[in-house]
């Protein structure tokens, strides 16, 4: 397993210029497929052979490394290798204690089925029947997060960096994979994003189909393909419906 571990690196880490840190990314899926129930920096250095806690937080949070070739090769790699039916889209939360971390806020934690201090994250997955994968995602920036400006400095959020409707980062998603020539597939997604209208049009003016777990009131429609993302529409006089009170 470790030279199949090793030949993986070699090809999603080609991108990665520097041979430490192609040394430091092989180190980190060690730690995150073998055993071990905490995947925490810490835990796996203190279990892997050869395993330096520092040398792996610098690589996890400072790393100045574009990570966009490594996903893209990953979802390429995934895609060719299940098949995807379907591209779902999905909100990916982490429960957390304290509020310094980047996105950190009091909102609905899918983890916890309820509103708590958690990060969450928009994500698009390769879908079958027997298997999934993630393909991309982005981490959701709260509106206080993005105000805040001593927040911002502490974790360091980039200048242009502010806050996105979740349902504008979902379609931001579905581009790039378009982009990379993934093969358009169709959209699963839950009640939350399907009942919002703007969410619906964004896709139909890509050109892209979907399925939800109940039919909304107005279904999308064929539409032309658009390469980039339709800009945000505005809200409508009824306002959002229950349903997507958990995605600003």
């Amino acid at each position: 397993m470790r030279a199949e571990l090793a030949a993986f690196v070699a090809e999603v880490f080609a991108s990665v210029p520097r041979r430490d840190q192609r040394v430091k990314g092989n180190c980190c899926l060690r730690g995150l497929i073998l055993d071990g129930r905490r995947k925490s920096i810490q835990a796996m250095a203190g279990r892997l052979e050869g395993g330096n806690e520092q040398n792996l937080q610098q690589f996890v949070n400072q790393s100045t490394c574009d990570p966009g070739p490594v996903r893209r090769r990953v979802a390429e790699r995934m895609t060719a290798l299940i098949s995807p039916e379907a591209w779902g889209v999905d909100d990916v939360s982490f429960p957390k204690e304290g509020r310094m971390a980047v996105g950190v806020a009091r909102q609905y934690c899918g983890v916890l089925g309820k509103r708590a201090n958690c990060q969450v994250a928009v994500s698009v997955h390769a879908v079958t029947a027997a298997a999934s994968c993630p393909l991309q995602w982005r981490l959701f920036l709260p509106q206080e997060c993005a105000d805040g400006t001593g927040r911002r400095i502490s974790c360091k959020v980039p200048a242009d960096v502010g806050h996105r409707a979740k349902w504008l980062l979902a379609p931001d998603i579905l581009d790039e994979l378009t982009a990379w020539g993934l093969p358009p597939r169709v959209v699963l997604a839950d009640a939350a994003y399907a009942t919002n209208a703007s969410f619906r049009t964004a896709l139909t003016e890509c050109g892209l189909d979907m399925c939800w777990p109940s039919a909304p009131a107005s279904p999308p429609t064929p539409s032309t393909r658009c390469l980039r993302p339709p800009p945000a529409k505005a809200p409508t006089a009824a306002g959002p419906s229950p349903a997507t009170a958990r995605h600003p």
